[in-house]
């Protein structure tokens, strides 16, 4: 009954995106043609249309936003009935008891928070020591305890060596070291590339790189000075906000209007269980381009609204330079993580100090006073070094 709901709730979103989108592109009289489509050169398209009409269609611009599909992995044969990737992982009709997934990255992280918080018994797999590896260590130290808390189990630095159903019930996870995983489901989480199947894009001159990815430059501009491209089809960041924003510059630069650079301060959003946000530089980043960061910490147990709310797995963590004194990176782990980056994504663009954090008030209570709390956590460590 909960996957139902689940799956019902999500057309529910998507639809009214979609009827909103729609209402956007018409109010714009923008044309849209539905169906097929593949190059035939670098300026012609031929598009199959429902119902077997095809339709060629020239242009002197083009940009590719074809997004991404579920990465393939050689040994493990994806049947969409119990062997599932990130796309077809959501057909299914009931919520299994147990399930296995594959990878540690983004997907595979939320996917494995969320089907563990709705009762199934999860085990990930992954051939890195932990989730989340981009992620400073206390972080993902975090979301490691949190998902392990609900009973779900994490296996690190594992190599699958074959994937099978048993026939009858259970899908067979072996290990290369010899363990053996049973579960009634399994979601190969690999990660994704670029969704260019039939596109043709040979035609137009194009090719993906080693990373089965577009590459283009700032502009987002392929190597066909016509042709750019945006999103997840030319890989990271692979956040939809970055997306939209890359097919906006695509746009103006195709019609002559230069943007400038892009900002690099884009806040990342894990929607996991617990959430978890970062933006600007990481505790490792800082060690190695300056040397020894000062880190400031507040736990949301200890922020009033946290009490209130009963958030008891949340952190935010300052990440400030060596003498304690500018803001280079933020990053929060818990309920509302994602809404709460942004603050620190605007502090870290106007080139905010540490004491700027605690010297303006925030309102109370609320988990935004968690800055406050990790800038006088800052200030009292750069005190007690000078």
């Amino acid at each position: 009954m909960e996957m139902a709901a689940l799956v019902e709730n999500m057309h529910s979103v998507i639809n009214a995106h979609d009827d909103y989108i729609n209402k956007q592109i018409q109010r714009n009289k923008i044309t849209r043609v539905h169906g097929r489509t593949s190059f035939l050169d670098a300026h012609r398209l031929l598009i199959n249309m429902p119902g077997g009409k095809q339709q060629e269609l020239s242009a002197d611009y083009f940009v590719i936003a074809t997004g991404s599909v579920p990465r393939q992995i050689d040994n493990i044969e994806v049947d969409h009935e119990y062997v599932y990737d990130s796309d077809s992982i959501l057909s299914m009709i009931y919520l299994p008891q147990t399930l296995t997934v594959l990878g540690g990255g983004v997907i595979a992280s939320e996917y494995a928070s969320i089907f563990s918080s709705l009762g199934v018994r999860v085990t990930m797999i992954d051939r890195y020591p932990r989730p989340l590896g981009f992620l400073d260590q206390a972080l993902t130290d975090k979301f490691t305890q949190a998902f392990e808390s609900e009973g779900a189990r994490f296996i690190a630095n594992a190599e699958v060596k074959q994937v099978r159903w048993d026939g009858v019930s259970q899908v067979i996870a072996e290990l290369q070291d010899g363990t053996v995983v049973r579960s009634e489901k399994l979601l190969s989480a690999a990660g994704r590339v670029a969704n260019v199947k039939g596109l043709d894009i040979d035609k137009a001159g194009l090719s993906l790189d080693e990373r089965g990815i577009i590459p283009v430059d700032r502009h987002c501009r392929t190597q066909v000075e016509n042709i750019y491209a945006a999103g997840d089809v030319i890989g990271p960041p692979s956040l939809a906000s970055a997306s939209m924003e890359q097919g906006r510059r695509a746009s103006c630069a195709a019609l002559g209007v230069d943007l400038g650079e892009m900002s690099d301060m884009i806040p990342a959003g894990i929607y996991a269980i617990p959430e978890l946000s970062t933006v600007g530089m990481s505790e490792a980043q800082v060690r190695e381009a300056m040397g020894e960061p000062i880190i400031g910490v507040a736990n949301f147990e200890e922020i009033a609204r946290g009490q209130i709310s009963g958030i008891q797995d949340g952190m935010l963590r300052m990440v400030a330079d060596p003498s304690g004194e500018i803001l280079l990176g933020v990053q929060i782990i818990g309920e509302g993580a994602t809404e709460l980056i942004h603050i620190g994504q605007m502090g870290l663009l106007s080139n905010m100090k540490i004491d700027a954090f605690v010297e303006n008030i925030f309102n109370f209570p609320t988990l935004a006073e968690a800055y406050r709390v990790a800038a006088l956590h800052i200030v009292g460590q750069r005190q007690a070094i000078a």
